[in-house]
């Protein structure tokens, strides 16, 4: 008996320690808040076996994943207020139950993330009010029904959330930079008169490519403007650079990388194109562009001369094309703004100060007012203040002459009636720059 007795604990022994060594773990939990959902993830040790149903009175999602362990701690995780207002665990013979206390009835879509970049796999449940209506953006409605409208411009901040971008050697995040310098250049542009700025995201949460593209499209955007920071593995690289849309793909191979790692961050919000059917994949990223090729181009030569002019440092030495997914839009001017090289350490350093978080604001809106000067849409206010603001050249006019009546510089007209010297004509048209 006691021979048994030994053999029935070791093997009682052995069979607990297996159990435990395949048993899957959940080592954190985070939520992420933005307009239109609530986002809690899970990190799992791998692609995890669970069921998901929610139970009313009181509201109730709980999350019950088959043979796992717990080692998150949920008394440190902060629920988000709107409608998450508690989230508590239990362990049964077989799985770990989740139970998320809620404020009201919700709808949710879940599903499993793969490893991706520095993060292994995850369990992804977006929660959203059933009853919420959706947000309608009351001043660009506004704007757009004007006599004489506003120019939009659509300011992407580039990442979010669950999608970090690049870290700096001292742990600064692509994502934070990109909304610090989106919310200043933001209330720089609605402090033009004949302008109004769109942000893509307002806060610390994930947006994918294509809802980026959807959110200037619905506010009826003249110009998109996606912000980032660049990364390389040489942390000597520096410089700040312009990207448009390349149709037949990117001009050099760091162009060919940044394409590669923009496009694959929708997998960090749960978009896998991979996954689609291949017809769809390709119209999804071989959209032909057409109008706002030519118009993105000018724009980000207006852009990338007004920061060649401010900031220290170029990364090129003119813009430059890749096939960026949120550049791809036939209908809207668009260009991708890397700020600077978040990978060099002197450059992770500036892009953390508000002193140069506001110089490269100026100088991109310099860039877009330029740009708008001399382009102003049909029906926009720019577009009356330039037909209004016009000089025809007289015997005797010079142009250092014209530009001391109307308070601008003589270099600032040169430019905008993109002139190659300061010689003029008799009846010449002389466009003076606007607001």
């Amino acid at each position: 008996m006691r021979l048994v007795s030994k053999f029935t604990v070791v093997l009682l022994i052995n069979l607990a320690w297996s159990q435990l060594a395949t048993a899957s773990q959940v080592s954190g939990v985070r939520f992420w808040q933005d307009p239109e959902k609530t986002r809690l993830v899970f990190d799992v040790s791998d692609a995890v076996d669970y069921q998901l149903f929610t139970l009313k009175n009181p509201h109730r999602l709980v999350v019950d994943i088959k043979n796992a362990e717990l080692l998150a701690k949920l008394s440190e995780i902060e629920a988000p207020d709107q409608l998450v207002s508690q989230i508590r665990a239990s362990k049964k013979t077989d799985k770990l139950r989740l139970v998320l206390d809620l404020k009201k009835s919700v709808s949710t879509k879940h599903f499993l993330l793969k490893p991706f970049q520095n993060y292994g796999h995850r369990l992804v449940v977006d929660l959203r009010d059933k009853d919420a209506k959706k947000t309608v953006v009351k001043t660009v409605t506004s704007a757009q029904s004007k006599e004489k409208r506003d120019i939009v411009i659509a300011i992407d901040a580039g990442h979010g959330g669950e999608d970090p971008g690049a870290s700096g050697t001292n742990k600064t995040r692509e994502k934070a930079i990109t909304l610090a310098v989106a919310k200043r250049l933001s209330k720089a542009i609605n402090r033009e008169k004949g302008m109004k700025a769109v942000l893509t995201r307002s806060g610390d949460y994930y947006v994918s490519l294509r809802k980026r593209t959807d959110i200037a499209r619905k506010n009826k955007a003249d110009l998109f403007i996606s912000l980032h920071a660049d990364a390389f593995t040489d942390k000597r690289v520096k410089g700040a650079s312009v990207w448009v849309l390349s149709p037949k793909g990117a001009s050099s191979e760091m162009g060919r990388w940044l394409e590669q790692r923009e496009k694959s961050s929708d997998l960090a919000g749960g978009v896998e194109i991979a996954n689609k059917d291949p017809l769809v994949a390709q119209v999804l990223l071989d959209l032909s562009m057409h109008y706002s090729v030519g118009a993105s181009i000018n724009a980000a030569k207006a852009v990338y001369q007004a920061m060649r002019s401010t900031l220290p440092k170029m990364h090129k030495k003119s813009v430059q094309k890749a096939s960026f997914v949120v550049l791809k839009m036939p209908d809207i001017p668009a260009m991708l703004v890397e700020m600077a090289f978040i990978s060099n350490p002197t450059e992770e350093k500036q892009l953390k100060t508000s002193k140069q978080q506001e110089k490269i604001s100026r100088a991109v809106l310099s860039g877009i007012k330029s740009f708008f000067n001399a382009n102003p849409p049909d029906g926009t206010l720019y577009a009356s203040l330039a037909k209004s603001r016009s000089h025809k050249v007289k015997s005797g006019d010079t142009l250092s002459a014209i530009a001391q009546s109307y308070g601008v510089s003589t270099n600032r007209l040169k430019s905008h009636n993109n002139l190659k010297s300061s010689m003029l004509r008799v009846g010449q048209t002389i466009l003076i720059p606007g607001v």
